[in-house]
């Protein structure tokens, strides 16, 4: 139901209480230390760990700073590995898999040390996450998978069973589900405004509304040609993910554009939201389009979102397939009206983990999969270390060959709608063996 006396809003909830904006032009450089393509979570990161490091750090956006996925995203502080371990030790090795899942709990960590020490105030709660399952396998499973992580990281992970779900989520929807307490929610875009505070602050500058048009190699530095004129730059990190253009039409072959669509529900009674939130967790569920939800920062609303699985910028269709989605969760809220949908970006690749690798002397940090707000700031970091050639700190298990290519792909997803129809068969199919 769309609310009949307020109209439907088209741009992020978010921005309401933290607007992206254009920064005040500053005159280019003529040269700098490092240029960094990307004004997002890695981006700034990585710059304020570079200008922290005594480096000169430009940093360019083709957008208003933090206008993409960053100031767009749920705001939920997952930090998943799409990958199971299994499929893990088949495609990089045991130690490798290892390390990669040893590594998100190190980069939430970092994520929560930056926003206490860096005094960053953006609604952060560490509340803890609930994944609702599906069916009585995806139990059994995600409960092993809870026991794994408190067993051999030392994560606050464990079961819910059935008849105790509704101490934490106000539904029978699910069968039963798993808690992560080391997980939490933020306000996205009051974090990337912050993040643009101490970027700044620690000497780094940021050109908005700035595209870089080519990068070319000139001896043992780079020209940086962009639309405002040419810096001339030492080093060059790449940081776009989910926005990459056709100024590196290699990366462009190997990060995929995928849609993330959003709701916001008007403003519900206390009284409500207390019924179906009882602890204002984060939320999933393990469908293999699986929707993420939480309530709002000011536990009024509830956010819903999911794979968009469209290329049109009309939103009634995947509008309506959240609400429906919603509602088949909270049927009380079936009179409640829809007052935000918005989307944004999210880089996916073939191997679905992120990723630091280095070509023709660049530097990237990319493909995020969906769960930046934790891997950005922390593979901005961690390539800000391996272009400084810093050794005192260990190196990243994401750090090593690039992605493949996507075969036949140029920048155009033709392919989605495909791999969305399988994954919604999948999901259905999942549905029915679970008795509905």
């Amino acid at each position: 139901m769309f609310s009949d006396h307020v109209p439907l809003k088209t741009t992020p909830y978010w921005w309401e209480a933290a607007p992206v904006q254009s920064l005040p032009e500053k005159p280019l450089e003529k040269a700098v230390d490092v240029a960094i393509i990307g004004a997002g979570y890695a981006g700034l990161s990585a710059g304020m760990t570079l200008a922290r490091a005594g480096r000169t750090v430009a940093i360019f956006d083709r957008q208003h700073p933090g206008e993409g996925a960053s100031s767009r995203n749920g705001g939920i502080t997952s930090g998943n590995i799409r990958l199971d371990h299994a499929t893990l030790v088949r495609k990089f090795g045991d130690d490798r898999a290892t390390a990669i899942e040893a590594e998100g709990k190190q980069a939430r960590e970092h994520l929560y040390s930056m926003i206490a020490e860096e005094g960053i105030d953006c609604d952060f709660k560490p509340v803890g996450r609930f994944s609702g399952s599906m069916g009585a396998k995806d139990y059994e499973n995600a409960a092993r998978g809870a026991e794994k992580l408190h067993r051999t990281l030392g994560i606050e992970a464990y079961a819910v069973p059935h008849g105790e779900q509704r101490d934490y989520i106000g539904t029978d929807f699910f069968r039963g589900g798993t808690v992560r307490m080391d997980i939490g929610g933020l306000h996205p875009a009051k974090f990337i405004a912050e993040l643009l505070r101490v970027a700044q602050a620690a000497g780094v500058t940021i050109h908005s509304d700035t595209a870089v048009e080519h990068i070319t190699p000139d001896n043992d530095k780079f020209i940086v040609k962009t639309a405002r004129g040419q810096v001339t730059a030492r080093q060059v990190m790449i940081c776009t993910n989910g926005y990459t253009d056709k100024v590196d039409p290699w990366l462009r072959r190997r990060i995929v554009p995928v849609r993330s669509r959003i709701i916001a529900t008007e403003e519900l009674p206390a009284d409500l939201m207390a019924k179906l939130m009882p602890r204002q967790m984060m939320m999933s569920d393990t469908r293999t389009l699986g929707f993420y939800f939480r309530p709002s920062p000011d536990g009024k609303r509830i956010l819903f979102g999911g794979r968009d699985g469209t290329t049109l910028d009309e939103p009634t269709k995947p509008v309506a397939h959240l609400r429906d989605n919603l509602i088949s969760i909270f049927p009380e809220l079936n009179e409640t009206a829809v007052t935000h949908t918005w989307y944004g970006n999210v880089g996916m690749h073939r191997d679905m983990i992120p990723r630091i690798f280095e070509r023709n002397g660049i530097v990237y940090a990319t493909g995020f999969c969906g769960s930046g707000v934790v891997w950005a700031p922390w593979i901005g970091h961690k390539a800000a270390q391996k272009l400084l050639g810093n050794t005192n700190e260990s190196p990243s298990a994401f750090d090593f060959r690039a992605p493949t290519a996507v075969p036949f792909y140029h920048g155009k997803p033709w392919f989605m709608p495909l791999f969305m129809a399988m994954y919604k068969m999948q999901d259905r199919l999942k549905l029915l063996r679970a008795g509905r």
